[in-house]
């Protein structure tokens, strides 16, 4: 029976001359004309300090750039190691590393240096939260100019982990793929039922003796499959155009992406269950995509949005596969170091499905 049902949705797929089309022509033309199109405003930056002075003027430095309200103390680190280890499981986004005789040299020798590293997974943030600090310990130069010497200047060496050259679209793309994904994979199951309610094919659907479960496995899969063949494209595209290849597994992307399309899809079907006709279901999942996207961290990061918004956006399935995809392709994250994307991905594909499955009505 399933095997009828799937011929019959891919035969509706491929009579569709707009369909096929659109599959090929919207991957590239997002990551073609999409990249560099948004500006962030950053905050809330979290920032790690090594502090191996401890001198009343290696705090008085970190009691500043906190009191600027661009930076979030996460953690006063012990050495710069601890310090990596809090950017490697993103606790933190830079490290202010003041190394010992800080206050003697600026005393003395009217010259200090401190170290700056910055994650560089978020080009953006980790470029702008680079010039706030340089501002900072500018200002704390003249500042300390005050206290004692007119000469003192603090020298910065600025080091960005995981994309040194600061290119964003080295950071935009990955995320791109999701959007793509969200698309295709929610737009096109949104239509479906609906579209054969209008079409009066679900009629005879109705009459049949198939169970609501196998009849939303039917319309799901071909979707799931789509959306591999979708992100393969993906992949292509951004290694021809960009040069851009995965540091980790792209496996581990394949993973994540097959239970985020089943979510996106089941949602879609979900929309479609409950519509009427075709333009009432894409005028909701058009309101639905469009606040996703916004609250994913596509335009503006998530650790700068104010802390309602940052608890929103942890029911927002779209912000779990945009981190998963830059985590993975910048900083090569395995499954272990996801877990709660995972989970949070298997939890929302079974709520959508089952979902789908219960709202189905075998109704003319």
């Amino acid at each position: 029976m399933i095997r009828y049902l799937l011929e019959k949705e891919f035969r509706q797929i491929r009579r569709n001359r707009f369909l096929p089309r659109m599959i090929l022509a919207f991957p590239l033309m997002v990551l073609l004309v999409f990249p560099g199109a948004a500006s962030f405003e950053v905050r809330n930056i979290r920032l790690t300090v090594v502090d191996q002075d401890k001198s009343p003027n290696s705090r008085r430095l970190v009691d500043k750039a906190v009191s600027s309200g661009f930076f979030l103390l996460s953690r006063m680190s012990a050495d710069y190691a601890q310090a990596l280890d809090m950017v490697e499981r993103d606790r933190a986004d830079m490290i202010l590393e003041i190394p010992r005789h800080f206050e003697r040299d600026l005393v003395r020798e009217q010259r200090a240096s401190v170290r700056l590293s910055a994650n560089g997974v978020n080009a953006v943030k980790a470029g702008v939260g680079s010039a706030y600090l340089t501002s900072i310990l500018a200002d704390y130069s003249r500042d300390f100019s005050h206290y004692g010497t007119s000469l003192a200047h603090v020298e910065v060496v600025p080091r960005f982990r995981f994309n040194p050259t600061l290119n964003y679209i080295v950071f935009m793309v990955p995320a791109l793929m999701v959007m793509v994904l969200t698309m295709l994979c929610g737009f096109l199951p949104a239509l479906n039922i609906v579209g054969e309610k209008e079409a009066g094919t679900m009629e005879q659907m109705n009459v049949t003796p198939v169970p609501r479960f196998l009849f939303i496995f039917s319309k799901l899969l071909p979707y799931w499959l789509m959306g591999f063949v979708v992100l393969t494209l993906c992949f292509g595209a951004a290694w021809l155009f960009y040069g851009l290849l995965p540091v980790g597994n792209l496996g581990v992307i394949y993973l994540f992406a097959a239970l985020y399309v089943l979510t996106i899809s089941g949602f879609g079907l979900v929309i479609s269950n409950h519509s009427r006709t075709v333009q009432q279901a894409m005028f909701v999942m058009y309101f639905v995509v469009i606040l996703l996207i916004i609250m994913s961290g596509l335009f503006t990061p998530v650790q700068s949005m104010p802390p309602w918004a940052r608890a929103l956006t942890m029911l927002n399935p779209l912000k779990y596969l945009m981190e998963v995809m830059r985590m993975v392709y910048l900083r090569g994250s395995g499954v272990a170091d996801m877990v709660t994307h995972l989970t949070a991905l298997a939890g929302f594909a079974l709520f959508f499905n089952t979902w789908a499955v219960l709202s189905y009505r075998k109704t003319g």
